[in-house]
């Protein structure tokens, strides 16, 4: 594809995260003639107990709609959910990638997969873990990962548990991308989640590749949107 018909690049967050985190991919990719990509903030991230997997698709559906221009929505971790529930019924959304993230199906929250909540069913808020950077800066250099453990918020437990109504993926051409070295996702969990996309790929590393090599996400992520609608003509159903 070339600069000109680029599609609006959409980065949606995961958990305990805010738009903050994707700095490093943003300054990657407008080097390389990508439009500057948009970014949404989260509510449930923001300290905000009462802000769930609901208030998140409508901040994601209404960050949608400012655009008439073909979209691309890349949705990190958690931020899958909301994206998932959103996207639908968003017209110029073409494609979905998920990155190490929740690609689940209706009836299905965060905690479905694990079997339940992990921490005190009467937490309405979740700290951030106690441990991010083995978590999920592994393989990040040790300034950016401490600055983004530092920026870490409180994520609410009504996010991880409200289930989804809706499945954008089913009508949406995604692709999945699998982090190999991920310790947040349980064991072959991301395995599991990726048959569901039409395209998957993989990339060496944590949890976090927006932070340890943006320079092989932005790889990957030019792949992905090469190989999509938006380069072929073709559509989900087709």
């Amino acid at each position: 594809m070339t600069a000109r018909n680029l599609p609006v690049l959409v980065l949606v967050h995961g958990a305990w995260h805010g738009a903050w985190c994707w700095d490093h991919l943003i300054a990657e990719l407008t080097g390389r003639g990508w439009p500057n990509p948009a970014v949404v903030d989260l509510p449930s991230a923001t300290g905000d107990s009462d802000a769930g997997l609901y208030d998140d698709a409508r901040a994601v559906r209404q960050h949608l709609a400012r655009f008439d221009e073909p979209v691309v929505v890349l949705a990190h971790s958690y931020g899958g959910m909301p994206v998932t529930e959103a996207a639908a019924d968003v017209p110029n959304v073409r494609q979905l990638v998920y990155l190490s993230a929740h690609m689940l199906d209706e009836g299905e929250s965060l905690v479905s997969p694990i079997g339940g909540p992990w921490y005190p069913p009467e937490n309405r808020s979740i700290a951030p873990p106690e441990n991010p950077r083995e978590l999920f800066y592994h393989d990040v250099p040790a300034e950016i990962a401490d600055d983004a453990a530092s920026r870490l918020r409180p994520q609410s437990a009504r996010s991880f548990e409200e289930p989804l109504t809706r499945a954008a993926w089913k009508s949406i051409r995604s692709a999945y991308i699998v982090c190999d070295q991920d310790r947040v996702f349980p064991e072959g969990l991301a395995d599991k989640l990726a048959p569901k996309a039409d395209l998957v790929r993989r990339l060496p590393g944590s949890h976090s590749p927006f932070l340890a090599r943006p320079a092989t996400l932005a790889d990957t992520l030019e792949d992905v949107v090469s190989q999509g609608p938006l380069a072929t003509g073709s559509s989900k159903a087709g």
